[in-house]
């Protein structure tokens, strides 16, 4: 099994920028599919981007597109997300998962088999 452990969010002010960083607690296998979901008070979660760890292909939500960017380091086992131009709609609890392969692009919560904890994006106007 994979272990993931977020890192990177905070509090910014619209405008400004955060990285966020997951680190895999093993080697991710080139099948994996690696994403971003996030959550806002009263909200479903909902992806953000996702990566294929093979090939770098990504996939973005429609209202992130041009602002964020997900990108891996494969010798350390990290995928990171890049925010930049953060909004307040953009304030959510951000959690990294990761599906064993599947259909691509995967973006429903049900196609991912291990998550991180979490880490809290805060975008004041």
């Amino acid at each position: 099994q994979v272990q993931l452990v977020e890192s990177g969010g905070g509090l910014v002010q619209a405008g400004g920028s955060l990285r966020l960083s997951c680190l895999a607690s093993g080697r991710i296998s080139n099948n994996y599919i690696m994403a971003w979901f996030r959550q806002a008070p009263g909200k479903g979660r909902e992806i953000v981007a996702a990566m294929r760890w093979s090939d770098g292909v990504t996939y973005y939500r429609d209202s992130v597109k041009g602002r964020f960017t997900i990108s891996r380091e494969n010798a350390k086992n990290t995928v990171y997300l890049q925010m930049n131009s953060l909004r307040p709609e953009d304030t959510a609890m951000y959690d990294c998962a990761v599906a064993a392969g599947g259909l691509w692009p995967p973006i429903f919560e049900y196609e991912y088999d291990y998550w991180g904890q979490g880490t809290q994006v805060t975008v004041s106007s």
